[in-house]
């Protein structure tokens, strides 16, 4: 048996486990459910609630000797201490003995439950929590039935305390297990609640203006074992057992987190299910059993009052409802009018299925390589398919000896999830090194934080990259040469990059420079090597299943190169500008909205793919209306290229279509054949396309298996109310450096240019509003991200502007207003953050509108 075993005996049952496993946890390994409140897998014990006393013995030993003493038919004398212990922090240890159902523990068990309900309410039957509230259950099995509690001394507290505009308290209802306060303090390191006053009177309480301010509040109500905590959005909306769950992913998130809308058929909606809540499911490789509250909040699109709802067509200057057969027709039609003055631009939330359809059509139907994404900020999706983290990692395992990279991103609100598993790596003992123009909250967490001023962001990791080829012993006074020694000595190493304060080139140069960092040590590189690999940080939840299904002017599906490229997005806006391209689609994107197209321009046919009317789709000269991820079935492909299933959940929406069922019916007109009659059909032709999904199919991708920790069972008082995950874990693809070796990237040196003048950097902010979230009342109001520029107190001094002024700002030909924010940015540097573009680095100009402050 291996050193790092250790064995015990669970209620006359043998079990080994790990060493330092708590005596709660072996004894959930073997079913025996130990029950508990306060005590949760993913949070440190604290022994608050005593639920999971039990009687633990321990082999005796001569004390003279060490030598076990022995009963007289050979087995070992145990001895069980005066009184009961709690199984949640203590260790187990060789030999020792748990009862966990003897007399004394049952009585300590009801003991526990009788306090709790001193002034606990009775209102299960209208209680959120009911039907699936750990507390309910543990009563029901461990309680007296009948209460010696004087009526009369019951302690009446508030029952509708927002702690903020997300998550309400009912303080009646809490047992003060503190699992809520915990979590913001351990796992999401926003310490915004804490305990306030003391004994009867002890209350939870926000510290944060505004209240509960964190991306991941509503993860407390999915812990919490009774129903204190409840979302604004379900609160009183649901019974438990009304609902049905349905398996889906983020429409959002690149990491692809997993989760689980709970629908209902409701008589106000005509009999429709419609979505009542969206909680995590399980996927320790993924999101754990977290989800950020952009997750969990933004689906309220797929329900608006603004969706679209039949096709559109264009007539004597204004939309008209028409039927499908004719706005397909009149679409087919004009695009092949068109000849090779035709171009295609993709959103890159659609499905893989979406996207594999949509580059048929134009290569196959209409004989066109004009394709590309409509706001491609990040490039390097060819160099991820050869040296991206490699197949069978997870975050979850880095720690001491392992490095991370993080190039160019504020992770924190570009994708929670991944800050979130970084920052644990961080506690692990990894070690961090970020490179951005300005710090990011993970430079709380990191070994190493360096800058970069705007043009010298590839000069710089050059530097690091070069430097770390060389062995020192880490003591240096330049902080780029004691980063390189850092990273030279990784064990593993991982590197993430995004485009903050890059163009679009420059993030080209940065992929490739990180995937030699990785081809590196010594020619035994990190790349093809568990733990290890090159992660991009992608604008939206499928950007990697884009480039995969050759979503691009360069590549075809599974990156096969094209012997003529097309136009790409930028060429395709100003080819309609000048009128040189004559007919554009625009699949699920907005690019006038975005500001990427000064209206239709010279375009002789503008047709739009969309769930609202957009500022493109009002422009357009047809509109087909598009099914939201909740209402059809499809894949998304994550970042680390993990290909997973979502299932439809709700009824769609009026008339409307999924997107690969338009696309084929629009593909058919133009000779394309007769169309797919299920998305799992087009999936079939995705893996014969792409090499990269070879072996996939929507059974292989539904398959699961048990997870630690067990969570989402019937015991919820045990991991929270998280699902378990039975839908699917995915599969995720191969990269090239796993089965080959991949050569060094050339990257040419280029001149750091300078230019006078302060520089704009588009920063990234959560809650930026956009289609989706614009559309999502839950988030509506103060969280929603507006236009703020932020500027050093010296250069704030310099353009005469003060803290609150509104100021215009403009560069590149792209005006914009913001509020201005001094002290936040580093000299010489503009960041604005609540847009959804901003046209590269560039020189900007600002000017005060008004002295009046916004607060």
């Amino acid at each position: 048996m291996s050193d790092d075993l250790v064995t015990l005996s669970v209620d006359g049952v043998e079990v080994s486990v790990p060493k330092g496993t708590l005596v709660v946890d072996a004894a959930k390994k073997i079913g025996n459910d130990i029950p508990v409140f306060c005590y949760h897998p993913k949070l440190e014990p604290v022994g608050m609630c005593r639920m999971c006393l039990v009687e633990i013995g321990l082999p005796m030993r001569d004390r003279a000797t060490g030598e076990p003493l022995l009963n007289e038919d050979g087995t070992p004398q145990i001895n069980f201490g005066r009184g009961l212990q709690t199984g949640c922090t203590v260790q187990v240890s060789p030999g020792m003995v748990v009862r966990t159902k003897t007399d004394p523990v049952e009585q300590a068990r009801a003991d526990v439950i009788e306090f709790l309900l001193t002034s606990h309410p009775l209102d299960c039957p209208i209680c959120d929590k009911g039907g699936e509230c750990p507390l309910q259950n543990l009563t029901m099995r461990h309680g007296r039935g009948n209460s010696r509690m004087v009526f009369a001394d019951k302690l009446h507290m508030e029952k509708h305390v927002p702690l903020g505009d997300l998550i309400f308290l009912d303080r009646e209802r809490c047992i003060q297990c503190a699992r809520c306060v915990r979590f913001q303090d351990e796992v999401a390191g926003d310490p915004v609640i804490g305990f306030h006053n003391r004994g009867r009177h002890l209350e939870i309480a926000t510290l944060s203006e505004p209240g509960f301010d964190s991306y991941w509040s509503g993860n407390t109500t999915d812990i919490c074992p009774v129903g204190a905590l409840t979302t604004a959005d379900f609160r009183f909306g649901a019974r438990p057992w009304e609902l049905t769950p349905v398996a889906t992913l983020s429409p959002h998130c690149p990491s692809g987190s997993n989760m689980t809308v709970s629908t209902r058929r409701e008589a106000k909606a005509g009999g429709r299910s419609v979505i009542k809540r969206v909680m995590p499911r399980q996927h320790e490789a993924v999101n754990e059993i977290w989800i950020s509250d952009k997750d969990r909040f933004v689906h309220h699109f797929a329900e608006s009052a603004d969706r679209l709802t039949q096709p559109l067509v264009r007539k004597n200057g204004k939309l008209v409802a028409a039927s499908w057969t004719e706005a397909l027709d009149v679409v087919a039609g004009k695009l092949q009018q068109a000849g090779t003055a035709v171009a295609g631009v993709s959103g890159d939330r659609l499905s893989n299925e979406d996207l594999f359809l949509f580059q048929e059509l134009f290569r196959k139907g209409l004989k066109s390589n004009n394709l590309d994404l409509a706001n491609g900020r990040l490039a390097g999706g060819d160099i991820v398919a050869q040296v991206g983290i490699s197949s069978g990692s997870n975050l979850k395992d880095l720690g001491k000896g392992d490095v991370v990279v993080v190039v160019a991103s504020d992770l924190h609100e570009e994708v929670p999830v991944w800050w979130l598993r970084l920052k644990q790596a961080a506690e692990r003992g990894a070690a961090i090194v970020t490179l951005n123009v300005r710090g990011t909250r993970l430079d709380k967490y990191a070994k190493h934080a360096l800058r970069y001023v705007p043009g010298e962001a590839v000069a710089t990791l050059r530097q690091l990259v070069n430097q770390s080829k060389v062995e020192t012993d880490g003591q240096s006074d330049d902080p780029i040469a004691a980063a390189a020694a850092t990273v030279g000595s990784a064990g593993n190493l991982v590197a993430f990059y995004g485009a903050e304060g890059l163009t679009y080139d420059e993030t080209e140069s940065v992929a490739k420079l990180l995937a030699n960092l990785l081809l590196l040590k010594n020619g035994d590189g990190h790349a093809g090597k568990k733990n290890n690999g090159l992660i991009p940080v992608w604008p939206h939840n499928n950007t990697q299943g884009a480039w995969d299904m050759g979503i691009h002017p360069s590549f075809a599906p599974g990156y096969k190169a094209l012997p003529e490229a097309g136009l790409d997005a930028h060429a395709m806006y100003e080819g309609a500008a000048s009128g040189t391209v004559k007919a554009l689609y625009v699949l699920g994107a907005d690019p006038i909205g975005d500001g990427l197209m000064d209206g239709r321009g010279k375009l002789d046919f503008l047709v739009v793919q969309e769930m609202f009317l957009t500022a493109t789709a009002a422009a357009a000269d047809v509109v087909l209306p598009a099914q939201s991820w909740v209402e059809r079935e499809g894949t998304f492909t994550n970042a680390e290229r993990r290909v997973q299933r979502y299932y439809p959940a709700i009824t769609p929406v009026g008339d409307s279509r999924a997107d690969w069922q338009i696309l084929a019916q629009v593909g058919e007109r133009v000779g394309l054949g007769k169309p797919a009659l299920a998305a799992s059909l087009v999936f079939r032709d995705v893996v014969k396309a792409v090499k990269q999904y070879k072996g996939m199919d929507y059974r292989s991708l539904a398959k699961y298996e048990k997870q630690w920790p067990d969570v989402g069972g019937d015991d919820l008082y045990y991991g929270g109310n998280a699902y378990e995950n039975r839908s699917g874990l995915g599969q995720q693809w191969v990269a090239a450096a796993e089965s080959g070796k991949v050569g060094m990237f050339e990257v040419a040196e280029t001149a750091v240019k300078s230019s006078p003048g302060l520089k704009l950097v588009r920063t990234a902010a959560l809650y930026t509003p956009g289609t989706l979230i614009s559309h999502s009342a839950a988030l509506l109001g103060p969280r929603m991200a507006q236009p703020t520029l932020s500027l050093s107190t010296a250069d704030a001094r310099k353009v005469g502007v003060a803290d609150g002024n509104r100021v215009e700002v403009t560069a590149n030909g792209m005006t914009m207003t913001a509020t201005a924010r001094v002290g936040d940015a580093p000299d010489g540097v503009a960041l604005i953050s609540g847009v959804a573009y901003v046209p590269g680095t560039a020189v900007v100009q600002i000017r005060k509108l008004q002295e009046e402050k916004v607060a």
